[in-house]
């Protein structure tokens, strides 16, 4: 991993049906993109950015940054995701990728750094996890394991991603909850409400 950080791609193609359509990761937040919200925190800690999205992906061309499809047809889900940012990064030369989903605004700032110094002790692969709960989709992974995903989706019908994980032997980093959870995830009118008064804290 370079010490700029590594390369990172936002799993962006999440629909917002709850909150009126849409992708919910252009949802409107305190007057910004949700996306936004989620740059500004993951930028920093990063070398490189992108992001995984299928349909429309002209909508994502203002924000600047690499536009990753799918590799695999029939939307298989989120894994599919982290597969297309796995490519992307060996592309690129990478040994790992970060991932993080498109409907998380509160990003720990040192999510990078914590979740590289896993891989650094020796871990296999590296995710978050708070308040007692994994989160498979926010991880550090290794671009060696691509095609042991590659086959598991396509030829035995994985779809979990914290299956995956666990698969893999990913070891997961504690990120505190005080004063709120930074993997709060938006999935509905009340959870905006929630999230605007959360930026104020």
């Amino acid at each position: 991993m370079s010490e700029a950080g590594p390369l990172a791609v936002v799993l962006a193609g999440g629909s917002a049906r709850r909150m009126g359509g849409g992708d919910k990761p252009l949802v409107d937040l305190a007057g910004r993109p949700l996306l936004r919200h989620i740059l500004d925190r993951l930028q920093p800690q990063v070398s490189l950015l992108a992001l995984n999205v299928n349909d429309e992906a002209g909508r994502y061309q203002p924000f600047g940054l690499a536009i990753l499809p799918d590799s695999l047809p029939a939307r298989p889900g989120p894994l599919a995701g982290i597969l297309a940012a796995l490519d992307w990064a060996a592309s690129a030369g990478a040994g790992h990728v970060l991932t993080v989903p498109g409907d998380t605004p509160f990003l720990p700032p040192d999510l990078a750094r914590r979740l590289g110094a896993a891989i650094l002790a020796g871990a296999p692969a590296a995710m978050a996890a708070s308040g007692g709960r994994r989160h498979p989709i926010a991880g550090l992974w290794p671009v060696a394991a691509r095609e042991h995903l590659r086959r598991a989706i396509r030829d035995e019908g994985l779809r979990r991603a914290d299956d995956w994980a666990r698969g893999l032997g990913t070891v997961p980093v504690e990120f505190a909850i005080d004063p709120f959870d930074p993997f709060f995830n938006l999935n509905s009118p009340d959870d905006l409400v929630a999230a605007e008064r959360l930026l104020d804290l």
